[in-house]
């Protein structure tokens, strides 16, 4: 429901004109952000941790970068606005599918990402192709995305590693029982209550705004 090269936290897309143009700066680096994904799984999958932690970084940090130049050098595009949330949710899935297969996060911490992505994914597109509405992308919103990223790069670099809390014994809440874990699950999980916060802010803000248009095309 959100998102895109030059996006203003908290402010409306169509505050700058976005272009046709393809080859610009910011889709570029967008390109090659998702060329890094598949390098990224094959070196994790392949036991390198320390390469593997770098590409994701890397792939993740840039996305501040073509945000930044979109803004500065007037180059928001429309194949932009669609190709940078794209790349987020590819590499979030990515990280999160990677981690899942070495087992270093648990199955229902994909599931919930996972659900979000594809709703806000799905939910914008049918805004946007159906009711022409977009929702500004809200600054927790990118908060949350920064929180999980650094919190997976942690989980995949699988050091150092710090001893859990002890307060249950339940597996599928690591760094809460008393098994060593990740610094990076801490990260995760105040990304994932980040995230849920911010889910049910953009659903409200979809719901209102179409109520309004709705309201809007019934009085014409």
């Amino acid at each position: 429901m959100a998102g895109g090269h030059g996006r203003a936290e908290g402010a409306p897309r169509e505050a700058e004109e976005a272009s046709s143009r393809i080859l610009t700066v910011p889709n570029v680096i967008s390109a090659v952000r998702l060329c890094l994904v598949p390098v990224f799984l094959v070196l994790l999958l392949g036991g390198h941790d320390i390469p593997a932690t770098v590409l994701f970084a890397l792939a993740a940090g840039t996305d501040w970068i073509d945000g930044q130049i979109a803004r500065r050098t007037h180059a928001v595009s429309k194949l932009g606005q669609l190709l940078d949330p794209a790349v987020d949710r590819i590499l979030m899935i990515a990280g999160v599918a990677g981690l899942l297969l070495v087992g270093r996060l648990p199955l229902w911490i994909v599931v919930v990402v996972l659900a979000r992505d594809a709703l806000l994914l799905l939910g914008g597109a049918y805004l946007l192709r159906r009711h022409r509405i977009r929702i500004a992308v809200v600054y927790p919103g990118k908060v949350a995305t920064t929180l999980l990223f650094v919190g997976f790069a942690g989980l995949l670099l699988n050091w150092p590693l710090v001893p859990g809390l002890g307060v249950c014994d339940a597996p599928w809440l690591p760094g809460l029982d008393a098994q060593a874990v990740s610094w990076g699950i801490w990260f995760v999980y105040a990304g994932l209550a980040l995230a849920l916060g911010t889910t049910v802010y953009y659903v409200s803000a979809a719901v209102r705004r179409l109520r309004d248009a709705r309201r809007a095309g019934g009085r014409e």
